[in-house]
């Protein structure tokens, strides 16, 4: 008899969630970039991997990557739920800095049955995004997004509004937010230097400089 869906460990669980991240980011995801966000040798990438694909909730395809099954993103989406909820229960209901909350959100999102989640919803006034503007699925898995392009799309003179940072490490949150970028701010992009990848913003009446790489995870939806 093959091992239930509901008896998956806590590492399968983030493995899937994981997966289910990238492959909104580039379709195929390939081990190392599973290895890099999970921060786990890819040894042991390797062999939950197998492990998953045995259970046939992912497709693994030979030096390429793997995709979720249907089976699999259905219990990713459900992982995912559960954890930006758990995000909105730390900034909101706990005044936790949305810097911060990601990585308790991944040890959280485990102790949240399912009978918890529409109460929990109730309590956080049904939110439809996380604190970093990603949407939260909904209970029948479906993920309504906004149309939106990053910021380093987006030329000189060019205004927008900031809707989602896709990056949730704790570094890079606190480097956004000392900036004041975060979803719901206007940004206009003052100038561009191709030469170094640097990008002049300003918001809040003040100037700041990013780096391309920094100014990529900001997606936004231009005015």
């Amino acid at each position: 008899m093959k091992d239930k869906p509901d008896s998956l460990s806590k590492e399968a669980e983030e493995y899937l969630e994981a997966i289910c991240r990238l492959e909104e980011k580039s379709g195929l995801v390939r081990t190392k970039d599973l290895s890099n966000l999970l921060g786990v040798v890819p040894g042991s990438v390797t062999n939950t991997v197998e492990s998953l694909k045995k259970r046939e909730l992912i497709v693994h395809k030979p030096y390429r990557g793997v995709k979720l099954t249907e089976k699999g993103r259905k219990i990713a989406l459900k992982v995912l739920r559960k954890h930006r909820l758990a995000e909105r229960l730390l900034t909101d209901i706990l005044q936790m800095d949305w810097s911060k909350v990601h990585e308790t959100a991944c040890k959280l999102e485990h102790a949240i049955s399912e009978d918890m989640i529409k109460p929990l919803e109730k309590a956080l006034k049904h939110p439809q995004t996380c604190p970093h503007g990603n949407p939260i699925p909904t209970k029948c898995g479906v993920i309504v997004e906004e149309q939106t392009e990053p910021l380093t799309d987006l030329k000189p003179g060019e205004s927008a509004i900031i809707i989602k940072i896709t990056e949730e490490t704790c570094g890079l949150l606190q480097r956004l937010a000392t900036r004041g970028l975060k979803p719901g701010e206007t940004v206009k992009i003052k100038k561009k230097t191709p030469i170094d990848g640097l990008i002049v913003v300003r918001i809040r009446g003040a100037n700041h400089t990013l780096s391309n790489e920094l100014a990529s995870v900001i997606k936004v939806r231009k005015l």
